[in-house]
């Protein structure tokens, strides 16, 4: 099992020098010159599973293509690029392909590099948390994850993509885990009780936006506890858990979600008082979307995260 490389039709260059694009800066050089460190998982199967509509095996080249036409935000040789190592090759079963991201995320986090995974399945977000968590045990790390669902269901349908923090939560203790945007007509009482059971927090989406307060005093305050800490953090972003005005092309939208504005405030709250280490973006399905709106959302929340360094 290995990582194929991107095809280079998915690369954008502009090839101008008075208007350099991130894909310009993706130059042939050794890996040790990058501080982030790109995966894609072409990879639907666990949204198959899960009876969710496929579409994501497609996303990875997709977000790379609008992601690669951005341009820096600061002089080109100061833009933290990123090296792309490719796409995950489906070979085998769906748990060794867990497994291997597990082995090489794990690989590249333990030398200092930050991992972005490109779903996909949200049954990816196991392999990407298990990767963290393994590399960061000592730390007390954080888990964030945006989402509609909670993802904590268990595993006699499969590994879907509805079973990442199911996993997490049984494999893995010290951790603190917290849950944003949920919905709770997507969720069943049982998942919600066994999620806060295992010391999981949750910020409903009715507490998010139905209140007296701002959505984003409402976010800051449901994280205070964590302001301005060191602590290893991994960011997980199904991107269902948008308005499908906004993020329409996902294997299960819905018409309310977080607004992209709203979610960018809260990344850079967090880009400014978090570690985060690893970043995960998952359920984006190219054939499902309109005029590439969920691709482009994807690449910009990238884009935010390589531009803060």
């Amino acid at each position: 099992m290995t990582f194929l490389p991107c095809p280079e039709s998915n690369i954008h260059k502009q090839n101008d020098p008075e208007d350099l694009r991130i894909g310009d800066l993706l130059k042939k050089e050794s890996l040790e010159k990058f501080d982030f460190v790109l995966a894609g998982y072409p990879d639907d199967e666990g949204i198959k599973l899960n009876g969710g509509r496929p579409g994501a095996a497609q996303a990875p080249n997709v977000i790379r293509q609008k992601l690669t036409r951005m341009t820096p935000n600061q002089d080109p040789s100061q833009f933290k690029a990123y090296f792309d190592i490719g796409n995950l090759s489906l070979e085998s079963d769906l748990n060794l392909r867990h497994e291997f991201v597990i082995k090489e995320g794990k690989k590249h986090l333990s030398n200092k590099k930050k991992w972005i995974g490109l779903g996909g399945g949200h049954d990816y977000a196991y392999a990407d948390g298990a990767a963290f968590l393994q590399c960061f045990s000592t730390q007390k790390p954080i888990i964030i994850n945006f989402d509609a669902h909670l993802d904590v269901r268990p595993t006699h349908k499969g590994l879907t993509s509805g079973t990442p923090f199911y996993r997490l939560l049984n494999d893995y203790s010290d951790f603190d885990f917290y849950e944003i945007g949920i919905q709770e007509e997507c969720n069943s009482l049982k998942h919600r009780d066994w999620c806060q059971k295992k010391g999981g927090k949750i910020l409903f989406y009715k507490d998010l936006y139905n209140s007296l307060d701002t959505p984003f005093n409402n976010f800051k305050s449901f994280l205070s506890e964590l302001t301005n800490s060191s602590r290893p953090t991994y960011l997980s972003v199904d991107i269902d858990a948008f308005s499908s005005s906004f993020a329409m092309g996902c294997s299960q939208s819905w018409p309310m979600g977080i607004i992209p504005n709203d979610f960018h405030n809260f990344m850079d709250f967090l880009l400014n008082h978090l570690n985060i280490v690893s970043l995960g973006i998952y359920e984006v399905s190219p054939p499902l979307d309109l005029d590439d709106r969920t691709s482009k959302l994807a690449a910009q929340i990238i884009y935010r995260y390589l531009a803060h360094g």
